[in-house]
């Protein structure tokens, strides 16, 4: 029988069973300041107490108490006291509480000290003290200050050099090791896998991104098997870069290559080359290609890059000797200057492809730039089973379902509403995660936290809940509008009510589209004005989302007869140089306003001619709270849209608000398929 206790890791570090702990240089300078303090408060053995030359001549030696006295360099009398001066009360008044030293043992003389403030009377004195007692003895020595002198100049200067060593550690980023952490703040931060060293990730563990596994497998295939890509004279891509929105999986992807490759693979961020010091980002990447070559054939994986990548030039106050452009220069450099790096390979993400410098982006440099975007619905449904193994599921759960409420969202967002789940199952004390759960986990991420005790005045409570079923009827009403899921009064984050759609699956998007989920959006105002009268401030999310449609429409897609089929798409976001005139900018505000101001009118129109279902939704609505779809199937019916269109009222009269200079012209303002 095998003895299982040997098995087992040494707590200590120590032993085969547990790893040796690394050595901290600092336990070095705690020892160094641990020694000084003890030299300083230890006595040595001795214990003199100052008293005055008066005590010391009436008190000691005319009582035949002293042995001898040492005059030290001529400023201080150090008294040694004899047999018959230990029994004196002077002495039992002022010897010390122990007479023991630090040290254990008995304690030595000096007993007693006192100042000379004349060195040519106190001689005087000496010789009279000599003729007076013929017993008292005194000794003049010189104390050798050569060791002090010299230690007040060394501990200056050492303290100095360990600041300095301090310092120049904690600049570096250095952790453990000795001094020479202060050579090495040139040195590459890379994180080299490899060699036993693996992510623990693999291409299994990515779901979806299909397209760009498929390019990323083919890198780490030829670094496998090079010969079946060489005999065809092939040459595999010097770099990929990998571009996409936040948390669709760009890293992930990185660390399955890390896992799956048997190669070296050096793993860094974009922000491990920027330093204070001059030179030291472009010294940095030189030693990161210097051990890649070492090491080849093998990967470098540099993380947003666009720390380091952004194009050269832009600040004009900034020098030709900016450190940035020095180290995007090095960069350049090696990627593809007249070196050569044969098996070494570049990967990097990033979602800011727009401010990248083009030469980083030519080809020999990043020959591939895959583009990782937000995953479609049967993408996240794999995302979902990838996310759901770990968690205990109720049976009879719907991933299809889940993958549904979830348009728009990324790996990382759904890696979120997974552990969310699990979280509030958790909190209800449950045995299971249920669908209820995933559907509260949405609304707590898309919404935010549920706020039950917030303060709502009744008035104010009746005016959100037609804000909201305005929303819910006029989305009814038009056929591309997106299906409604539900609708809540409860408040979350900082919104006081919320209507939540099931966007539909789709790459591309029609005018109609478009005017009809503005009109949607402007459903909740146009509820208000019907039935109070009045207008509040509860739109406002809803009028930016209007304005930044209609802008678009506008002035990005063409979608305006008026401006006609130009795209002022600016993809630097810089408002600074608008690439139109002013008269342009005003007919572009001009016809912002006017297709938002024709979706209001329309959206109080169709719920003027729906009133009494509005007033009978929103009062479900204050009594429930949340409806859901089954509750506008009862009040308006089935959306049974084929060739039917909600058509817009072609009387002018709803544009009686609008401002003379926008009125549209014509007999027919509104296109009745809108």
């Amino acid at each position: 029988m095998s003895d299982n206790k040997s098995k087992k890791p040494n707590p200590l570090g120590g032993g085969k069973g547990g790893k040796k702990p690394a050595f901290n240089f600092y336990w070095i300078y705690a020892i160094i300041a641990v020694v000084l303090i003890g030299l300083t408060l230890m006595d040595w053995g001795t214990n003199m107490k100052k008293i005055t030359d008066k005590e010391f001549e009436y008190n000691l030696l005319d009582s035949n108490g002293v042995d001898k006295v040492v005059v030290m360099d001529k400023s201080v009398v150090e008294v040694y006291l004899n047999d018959t001066g230990k029994e004196l009360s002077f002495y039992k008044d002022n010897k010390p509480k122990t007479e023991t030293s630090v040290l254990g043992g008995p304690r030595k003389g000096p007993q007693f000290y006192f100042k000379i403030l004349n060195a040519e009377k106190f001689q005087e004195k000496l010789d009279e003290w000599s003729d007076e007692y013929p017993d008292f003895t005194y000794n003049i020595e010189e104390t050798n200050t050569m060791g002090r002198d010299l230690l007040g100049w060394i501990l200056p200067i050492g303290l100095m050099v360990v600041i300095w060593v301090v310092i120049m550690r904690r600049m570096s980023g250095g952790a453990g090791g000795g001094g020479s952490q202060i050579f090495s703040i040139g040195k590459s931060k890379a994180q080299v896998f490899g060699q036993g060293k693996s992510t623990n990730v693999s291409f299994k563990d990515v779901a979806g991104l299909e397209g760009a596994k498929e390019e990323i497998q083919e890198i780490v295939e030829f670094l496998k098997s090079p010969k079946k890509y060489t005999d065809l004279g092939a040459k595999i891509p010097k770099g990929a870069l990998l571009v996409g929105p936040p948390g669709t999986g760009k890293t992930l992807l990185a660390k399955a290559v890390a896992g799956e490759a048997k190669v070296p693979f050096f793993s860094l961020s974009g922000s491990d080359f920027v330093e204070m010091f001059v030179g030291v980002g472009a010294s940095r990447v030189r030693d990161l290609f210097k051990q890649a070559k070492e090491k080849a054939p093998c990967i470098i994986f540099i993380d947003e890059i666009d720390a380091i990548g952004k194009a050269r030039g832009r600040n004009a106050s900034m020098s030709s000797n900016d450190e940035h452009e020095n180290t995007l220069n090095q960069l350049l450099t090696e990627m593809d200057g007249f070196g050569t790096n044969s098996g070494v390979i570049m990967l990097a993400a990033t979602n800011r492809a727009d401010v990248l410098d083009p030469a980083l982006l030519r080809a020999g440099r990043f020959d591939r730039q895959i583009y990782v975007d937000m995953p479609d619905l049967n993408e996240r449904r794999e995302i979902f089973e990838v996310h759901l193994k770990p968690l205990k599921l109720a049976e009879k759960l719907d991933r299809e379902f889940l993958a549904k409420q979830t348009p728009g969202f990324s790996g990382a967002d759904i890696a979120n509403i997974c552990n969310e789940a699990a979280l509030i199952a958790a909190r209800k004390k449950k045995k299971a995660v249920e669908q209820q759960d995933f559907l509260d986990a949405v609304d707590r991420i898309v919404g935010g936290l549920e706020k039950k005790n917030k303060i709502i005045t009744p008035r104010e409570k009746k005016t959100i809940a037609f804000h909201e079923a305005g929303h819910a009827t006029v989305s009814w009403m038009c056929e591309h509008a997106n299906p409604l899921v539900k609708v809540t009064i409860v408040p979350r984050g900082r919104s006081l009510g919320a209507a939540w759609y099931l966007p539909e699956e789709r790459q591309i998007t029609t005018t109609e589209q478009l005017l009809d989920e503005m009109c949607a959006a402007m459903g909740g105002r146009a509820a208000e004005k019907l039935i109070f009268g009045k207008i509040s401030t509860g739109a406002l999310s809803d009028l930016e989302k209007v304005t930044k449609q209609a802008t678009a429409m506008v002035s990005i897609y063409g979608l305006n007869e008026k401006v006609g089929n130009i795209s002022y798409y600016n993809p630097q976001g810089n408002g600074f140089n608008k690439p139109y005139s002013e008269d342009t900018a005003r007919i572009i505000d001009e016809e912002v306003k006017l297709t938002i101001e024709k979706q209001y009118q329309r959206a109080i129109q169709i719920l003027t001619d729906n009133k009494d279902k509005l007033e009978k939704l929103a009062e479900i609505l204050l009594q429930k709270e949340v409806i859901f779809k089954e509750d506008l199937e009862k009040i308006f019916g089935k959306r049974t849209f084929g060739d039917q269109t909600i058509e817009a009222p072609e009387s002018t009269d709803i544009f009686k608000d609008v401002p003379e200079g926008l009125k549209p012209e014509g007999d027919n303002p509104i296109d009745p398929k809108v």
